[in-house]
């Protein structure tokens, strides 16, 4: 009988020798836990959807009540802004007792001032629009504006002196800032402006529907400050005009408006 012979056989029945696994024991170690991470069930839609509208409210929050983009509609402010730009409007800006100042960037609403009141959108196309607006991918509503204040309440403001410059409490304002294609203005005038309101004006005077349009209206222009949305502080789109909107130096030398000077 061939003892040696069956010395070599190996009983498949019996384990395996300690250390000694097999194929199948090395393979389920080492696919079997990826397996199972892998077998993880997705996120749900519900869980999804939960999530996206939470993200959506905080957006809308955020855009109603602290930083909302401005889509610029028109070349009225170029240079400073150009057609297309997204501005971030900083709506804390005046939020807590501070007022617009000569040279700031405002977008206002200009219902009353430079839009008669009464105008009204469709509903359903307003909420849609506003909504969009909201993100920065519209227009902004036709009675919201942006312009740069230039004279605020009891402000003399008259054009043009000798040198063709608007003057500011009778001091001539260098408005570095203006589209070189225009001059300062070539409509003639001289306002006061009365408390609590604005006198605004485009950086591209030429080509910019602003106080000195609405002169001979009720109102006369004046952008009351409670219908501020704003400061324009930021263009934040597109990347390649990242910067900030300073408020022009071009009035750091104005006085202020002697007390009792406005008038309602």
């Amino acid at each position: 009988m061939d003892t040696e012979a069956q010395h070599t056989e190996r009983d498949h029945s019996s384990p395996p020798p300690a250390g000694d696994e097999g194929e199948g024991s090395r393979s389920a170690r080492r696919y079997g836990p990826s397996r199972r991470r892998s077998g993880r069930s997705p996120m749900s839609l519900r869980t999804a959807g939960i999530i996206g509208a939470a993200c959506a409210v905080f957006v809308l929050l955020l855009s109603h009540f602290v930083v909302q983009p401005f889509q610029i509609p028109s070349s009225s402010m170029e240079p400073t802004l150009q057609v297309g730009d997204r501005v971030l409007v900083n709506k804390l800006a005046y939020r807590f007792s501070e007022e617009p100042r000569r040279g700031d960037v405002i977008v206002f609403d200009g219902t009353g001032s430079f839009v008669q009141e009464g105008v009204t959108e469709n509903p359903v196309s307003s909420v849609v629009r506003e909504g969009l607006a909201a993100l920065g991918l519209a227009e902004p509503a036709e009675t919201d504006f942006v312009k740069r204040v230039v004279g605020v309440g009891g402000d003399r403001v008259v054009c043009c002196d000798k040198g063709g410059r608007v003057e500011v409490n009778g001091v001539p304002v260098d408005e570095r800032y203006l589209h070189p294609d225009g001059a300062p203005s070539e409509v003639a005038f001289d306002i006061v402006v009365p408390e609590g309101t604005l006198w605004v004006m485009g950086d591209h005077r030429s080509n910019s529907r602003d106080s000195r349009d609405h002169l001979g209206e009720p109102g006369g222009g004046m952008v009351p400050v409670d219908k501020v949305i704003g400061r324009a502080d930021w263009i934040g789109w597109p990347i390649t005009r990242w910067s900030g909107v300073e408020p022009a130096d071009a009035f750091t030398g104005v006085p202020d408006a002697p007390p009792g000077s406005a008038h309602g």
